[in-house]
């Protein structure tokens, strides 16, 4: 199962179209999205909800195979936290889909990391998938803490 989600607060229409357009090519896929009720576009190939509960996104998560997402911090970290592959598509500033292009630019920073799958846009969502799919789970789950050399730097910034 593929699940795709949008976050709860802003719609992302060209994702869900890109998806659901895949979806009708792919008819033998299950995928179930998160889209926001604001949103302007209604899926015709997967089945979708406006909101779900934190328990029942984390569900979903758990459940699927393959994470398709925006490029949201949130749903990098569920991802990694699941240790499930993730396709990410970043909001555009200047389609008012986000306030600024932070989305891009996280994008570009995740993007060759084992698990995450960069689309740049809707034209790029297809190969992205077959690319998730085709890789797979990275097998690199959160970890609880922050790396050692991470906190020795902090440390030794704060002078503690």
């Amino acid at each position: 199962m593929i699940f795709l989600t949008v976050g709860s607060h802003e719609p992302f229409d060209r994702l869900v179209k890109a998806v659901d357009s895949w979806c009708a090519a792919n008819t033998g896929k299950i995928v179930t999205a998160q889209i926001t009720s604001r949103g302007n576009y209604r899926p015709q190939h997967m089945t979708f909800t406006g909101y779900m509960s934190e328990s029942q996104y984390r569900a979903a998560c758990r459940k699927a195979d393959l994470l398709i997402a925006h490029a949201g911090m949130g749903s990098i970290i569920t991802a990694l936290d699941f240790a499930k592959p993730i396709v990410i598509m970043p909001r555009f500033g200047r389609l008012k889909e986000t306030r600024n292009d932070h989305q891009i630019a996280t994008a570009r920073r995740f993007r060759g990391r084992r698990g995450i799958f960069v689309a740049d846009d809707e034209t790029q969502i297809a190969s992205a998938i077959g690319r998730a799919e085709a890789e797979g789970n990275s097998g690199e789950r959160l970890p609880k803490f922050a790396e050692p050399r991470l906190i020795a730097f902090l440390a030794a910034t704060l002078g503690r």
